[in-house]
Parts: structure tokens; C-alpha cells; sequence
């Protein structure tokens, strides 16, 4: 059986380095790229792969979100996060989004072949910075902050803290200016904020951007 994979990083240097490595063993392929979470959107629903290797800290929409709809759209694709984050926020976001798999990006590369074999086989992965045992215990105590920001308002609240307008957030969700702006107003009614600063500090927080670009 042929595993088909995409991989989502928003560098293309370090998607050539796991295209190579993958694409050593006899029954993997790479069938698809994307460097945003939005592309990948895209991308998984016409491929269908069986795993996606998700970066998290992408600009326009973040890999937890990403996850989150593709694993809705396609239950049985499996992704796997590859980050430089090891914060808990972003590990426990991206196992509550869907993902099977996390691993670091200084991880070795026979991590990766051995984190896509141990997904496609149904049982979750974690490389050996992050044990099992303490994935387990941060999904099921999470300190993450609950709030009632719906799919569309946690990708404007990103896209916000990204510095984008009402015009450019609407070109991109498809959205009029003045929806984008009831999204906002509807955002800091809900969180109690005011200030862009605020929102942004709180999207870091929880996970939706790290402004690493």
C-alpha cells in the first residue's frame, strides 16, 4: 500500500529536505505541497492524502486550524505536526484540533518515517522531547483558555493580529469589509478586549499565531 502525503510548511527549503527523505522509501510519496494552511485546505480536499506532515506558525491561517478542518472534511487523513514549538499550547491545539502525530523539527529524520509509520497504523505519535504520558495528561487538563469564537472568528482573529485590514482579511475569506467588521466588533465583545495590542497578545496566547513571519 502506497502512503500518499502532503507536506505543509511555509519554507520551501525544509519542504525539500523531507520530500528527499520521504520519498527514500519504497512505499511512501509526496503527492502534494503547500506553503499555508489555506492552500492545504485546498490541497487535501482534491488529493485525499492518507498523511499530512503540518507545520503550525504559518501566516493567513495557522496549522491548528488547518488541521482542525481538514481533519472535519476527512476524518481518516492523519496529520502530523512538525514545529519548532514544543509550548504546550501549541501541542495540546494541535491533538484537540485532530492531529496523531507531533514531532519536532530537530527531531532525525527517521523520526518522521517512523511518526508516518506509526499514524497510518492508528496509534497517536510523540517524538522523545515530548512523552507520551505528559500529551495525555495536558489533552485531558488543559489550561487553554475556553471562549466561543467560531471557525471564522478564530481565522479573523489571526489574520488581525497578522496586521491585516477589514479590506485585505475580506479579499482573502471572501468577505465584505463591513462582515469583517462585525466579526471584529463581535471578537473583542466576546474576549472583553478593545485594543489591537490585546488581541494580538491573545492569539499568540492560545496558539493562533506566533508572528514568527
Amino acid at each position: 500500500m502506497q502512503i500518499e502525503i502532503v507536506l505543509v510548511d511555509d519554507h520551501k527549503i525544509l519542504r525539500d529536505g523531507l520530500k528527499n527523505v520521504i520519498e527514500k522509501i519504497a512505499n511512501m510519496k509526496v503527492v502534494g505541497e503547500a506553503d499555508n494552511g489555506r492552500e492545504a485546505l485546498e490541497l487535501c480536499s482534491k488529493l485525499k492524502p492518507k498523511v499530512v506532515v503540518m507545520d503550525i506558525a504559518m501566516p493567513g491561517l495557522n496549522g491548528i486550524e488547518a488541521t482542525r478542518q481538514i481533519v472535519k472534511e476527512n476524518p481518516e487523513c492523519k496529520i502530523i505536526a512538525l514545529s519548532m514549538h514544543s509550548n504546550k499550547r501549541f501541542v495540546t491545539g494541535m491533538f484537540n484540533a485532530g492531529a496523531f502525530g507531533y514531532i519536532l523539527k530537530d527531531a532525525d529524520a527517521s523520526e518522521l518515517i517512523k511518526a508516518i509509520n506509526t499514524v497510518i497504523a492508528n496509534k497517536k505519535y510523540v517524538c522523545n522531547k515530548i512523552s507520551e504520558v505528559a500529551i495525555n495528561e495536558l489533552i485531558n487538563n488543559s489550561e487553554e483558555e475556553e471562549t466561543d469564537l467560531s471557525q471564522r472568528e478564530k481565522e479573523i482573529l489571526q489574520l488581525i493580529a497578522e496586521g491585516k485590514s477589514s479590506k485585505e482579511i475580506g479579499t482573502i475569506l471572501f468577505l465584505s469589509s463591513k462582515t469583517v467588521d462585525t466579526h471584529r466588533k463581535n471578537i473583542m465583545d466576546k474576549l472583553e478586549l478593545r485594543t489591537l495590542p490585546e488581541l494580538t497578545k491573545y492569539a499568540i496566547r492560545s496558539g493562533l499565531t506566533s508572528l514568527d513571519d
